[in-house]
C-alpha cells in the first residue's frame, strides 16, 4: 500500500495546477511553470485547494507508479513556491570555482580546468572566501534537474575518504579512513 500516494497536496496560493487530455500535468507559481507526463492509468484530481492521485487496480506497478508521481507534483509545488537549491564546497588546496554566467569553471587539481556548461533552468553562483572552502550554489524550481547537475559536479572529484578532498556537500558528513599506521618494531 502506498502511504505517499495516498497523501494528498495542498496548493498554496498564487500556484495554478492544470492537467491536459493526454495526462500532462503543468505547475505555474511564481517562480516559473513545471511540466510532468504521467502513466496514463494514474489519475489526478482538483478538489479544494488539494491535489489527489489516484491509481485504478492494487498491482505492484500502479503501486509504484501511485507514490513517484505524488512525490514528483509535491516537488513540482514546491519549486514554482520557493525553489530549490544545493550547496557544494571543494575541499582541497588550490581548488577553485568560478563562473560566468552559467559556464562553471573549475580548477580540481588536475592539469586541465573543467569548464562545465549548465542549463538556463539553473542559476549558479560561487563564492571564494579568505579562509573558507570555495563554494558553489545552485538554484533551479525543478529538483531532477538540480539534482543531476550536482551529482555530475561532484562525481568530477568525489571527495576521498583519507584527507576528505574533493567536492562534497555542505554539511555532508564523509566517512573517513585511518591512513597507514605505524610500523611495528
Amino acid at each position: 500500500m502506498s502511504r505517499v500516494g495516498k497523501a494528498p497536496i495542498t496548493i498554496p496560493s498564487g500556484v495554478t495546477v492544470t492537467v491536459s487530455n493526454d495526462n500532462v500535468v503543468t505547475v505555474k507559481g511564481p517562480k516559473g511553470e513545471l511540466h510532468q507526463a504521467l502513466d496514463s492509468d494514474i489519475k489526478v484530481e482538483q478538489q479544494d485547494g488539494t491535489l489527489l492521485v489516484t491509481r485504478p487496480s492494487e498491482q505492484k506497478r500502479h503501486k509504484a507508479l501511485h507514490g513517484l508521481y505524488r512525490a514528483l507534483l509535491f516537488n513540482m509545488v514546491t519549486g514554482v513556491t520557493t525553489g530549490y537549491k544545493i550547496e557544494q564546497e571543494l575541499v582541497g588546496v588550490g581548488y577553485r570555482a568560478t563562473n560566468t554566467g552559467n559556464t562553471l569553471d573549475l580548477v580540481l587539481g588536475y592539469s586541465h580546468h573543467y569548464v562545465f556548461e549548465l542549463p538556463k533552468e539553473i542559476k549558479v553562483t560561487t563564492t571564494a572566501e579568505k579562509g573558507k572552502n570555495p563554494t558553489i550554489i545552485l538554484e533551479s524550481i525543478d529538483k531532477q534537474l538540480i539534482g543531476q547537475v550536482a551529482a555530475k559536479i561532484r562525481s568530477l572529484r568525489a571527495p576521498e575518504p583519507y584527507k576528505g578532498k574533493g567536492i562534497k556537500f555542505v554539511g555532508e558528513v564523509l566517512r573517513r579512513k585511518a591512513g597507514k599506521s605505524a610500523s611495528k618494531k
